[in-house]
């Protein structure tokens, strides 16, 4: 079985696009480093802020601070953190505990993290495997509370189904296939499929306010630019 690992953008008018494809697991270092080097060495500037949305891979974050900086903002995807920490609490927790994470999302960033501490204090009691989980990327749960943005896009930009969608599709194409003949042949498919689903992709929700996020990481970068000076000053 053939594992692929493809990274997507959307663009100031709100629309998705399909930038990278390889062939491995997003667990892998060197996949992923491979698949945002090859952004770069296509134009990407990796001095400019972007805001990446990802899932708990270690790997993928490991390699957006090798290639794009460790100042690179990264928001971690609260869907994804949500099953990690309802993942190890009975089933008459998980409701009171979710409506608590949702909640304190809604916040602003230190008194939302603050919120969540004292969740994580409480849960240490009897369910220390979930205050760890919730304790872990905490500061990354709140990157677009910390930057301003409005409610519509935090909706979305505080997942990762933002650019998940797409993959439905890919395994629904892929799947009619019964005998792949080699992994030239699997990358093809995948990578057609991405592409054709890419012409249908809605805008995202709140693409109205996409101007609010690239001011926030336009001030970003305005403020290192002025700490280096400083220090060649």
């Amino acid at each position: 079985m053939h594992q692929f690992t493809s990274n997507g953008a959307v663009d100031t008018q709100g629309y998705k696009h399909v930038l990278g494809l390889r062939e491995g697991a997003s667990e892998n270092a060197q996949v992923v480093k491979d698949l945002l080097a090859d952004l770069v060495e296509r134009g990407l500037n990796p001095q400019r802020h972007r805001l990446f949305v990802i899932d708990g891979s270690k790997a993928l974050r490991a390699g957006i601070h090798e290639v794009f900086g460790s100042a690179t903002p990264i928001q971690r995807c609260r869907i994804h953190k949500l099953r990690n920490v309802l993942g190890y609490l009975p089933d008459e927790r998980q409701a009171d505990v979710e409506a608590a994470m949702k909640a304190a999302f809604k916040l602003k960033a230190e008194e939302g993290m603050a919120r969540l501490e004292k969740l994580a204090q409480w849960l240490d009691r009897e369910y220390p495997s979930a205050a760890g989980s919730l304790r872990e990327g905490l500061a990354e749960l709140f990157t677009i509370n910390r930057l301003g943005l409005p409610k519509a896009l935090r909706r979305c930009l505080g997942s990762t189904n933002v650019i998940e969608s797409p993959y439905s599709g890919v395994r629904e194409k892929t799947g009619r296939v019964k005998r792949w003949r080699d992994g030239r042949m699997a990358l093809r498919w995948t990578a057609s499929a991405l592409l054709s689903i890419e012409k249908r992709l809605r805008r995202i929700m709140g693409y109205q306010q996409l101007w609010m996020l690239d001011a926030a990481l336009k001030d970003l970068n305005e403020k290192e630019d002025v700490g280096v000076k400083e220090k060649v000053a």
